[in-house]
């Protein structure tokens, strides 16, 4: 390995360190003052963390799959989701980013700056988002969640870009690959997934697709923290079911890497499409439902 791949894996590791202190400290203060505040996950937390942590570590995606869970099964309420879902996958996402960026070769400075770019814009875009009401929320979900279909079934058609062979980006390339990479950090506070596009991005630019994992998921593992940390410390979250997709989300994770490394994917996605896009008009709805009608409207002027 490099000398920058090395410093990188060394800046994640001190990272999710990080992030472990922080996230005990900010709940063990949080718990003198609320001593009756859940907080143990139960099985059906950890098994939702397991299953979509070890798809994403196979390049599904964790976030549509795991919102379509919280919506279905009323677990989480819409505001919290986007939180829950930072705090409760990162560790996973660390274990994965670890495994790929070690293992897979992508020019340093296209991996590092992309990686930045994205930190910056959860950084953000995080703040944005944990003082968003409840429908806007609502709103932004049920979108990113049509998006998330629309893109898992254009997988399935192959309409998706194939792909060059290209390690790295050079020149206008990689501007542009930095600018994307800011916008999809900010939006994966709001709970869009950031694999999906960002491997459409690398393949329109002419990389090898899989570069795009060491990308995709070094990006995640590094904003992911950050953008959990500040939910955290805001209470924009559901800390059992965090916990959860923490508990099982690891060894999910894991199990995909180093057991099963690959396997047929098209059917899995087809239900992850109908699956998603359920929840994503449950969750429109639930913003319209909000809204006020025309009547109440009048009646009160």
């Amino acid at each position: 390995m490099s000398v920058a791949t090395i410093a990188l894996l060394g800046a994640l590791l001190l990272l999710a360190g990080w992030f472990v202190f922080r996230w005990w400290t900010i709940e063990k203060a949080r718990r003198l003052q609320h001593p009756g505040r859940p907080l143990w996950p139960n099985g059906e937390d950890c098994a939702v963390g397991f299953v979509t942590n070890f798809f994403d570590a196979l390049g599904i995606g964790n976030f549509a799959p795991t919102t379509a869970y919280f919506k279905l099964r009323n677990r989480v309420p819409d505001e919290n989701i986007p939180g829950t879902l930072n705090a409760g996958h990162t560790l996973a996402v660390v274990v994965e980013a670890l495994v790929f960026i070690s293992a897979v070769t992508v020019d340093a400075l296209t991996l590092v700056s992309m990686i930045v770019a994205a930190v910056v814009g959860a950084w953000l875009g995080v703040g944005v988002v944990a003082r968003l009401p409840r429908r806007a929320i609502q709103l932004g979900m049920g979108v990113a969640l049509i998006v998330a279909g629309g893109l898992f079934a254009a997988k399935n058609v192959d309409w998706l870009p194939g792909g060059g062979a290209a390690l790295g980006l050079e020149g206008g390339r990689l501007i542009f690959a930095i600018a994307v990479s800011f916008l999809l950090g900010a939006l994966m506070m709001l709970g869009i997934g950031l694999y999906a596009p960002c491997l459409i991005l690398v393949s329109l630019l002419g990389m090898s697709p899989l570069a795009a994992f060491p990308i995709m998921m070094g990006s995640c593992a590094f904003l992911m923290p950050v953008g959990g940390e500040r939910f955290i410390r805001t209470g924009r979250y559901n800390l059992p079911a965090a916990l959860g997709l923490t508990l099982g989300g690891i060894p999910g994770v894991l199990m995909a890497v180093f057991i099963v490394k690959s396997m047929p994917m098209v059917w899995l996605r087809w239900l992850v499409v109908c699956v998603v896009v359920y929840a994503a008009l449950m969750m429109l709805r639930s913003a319209l439902a909000a809204q006020p009608q025309p009547e109440a409207v009048r009646s009160s002027q």
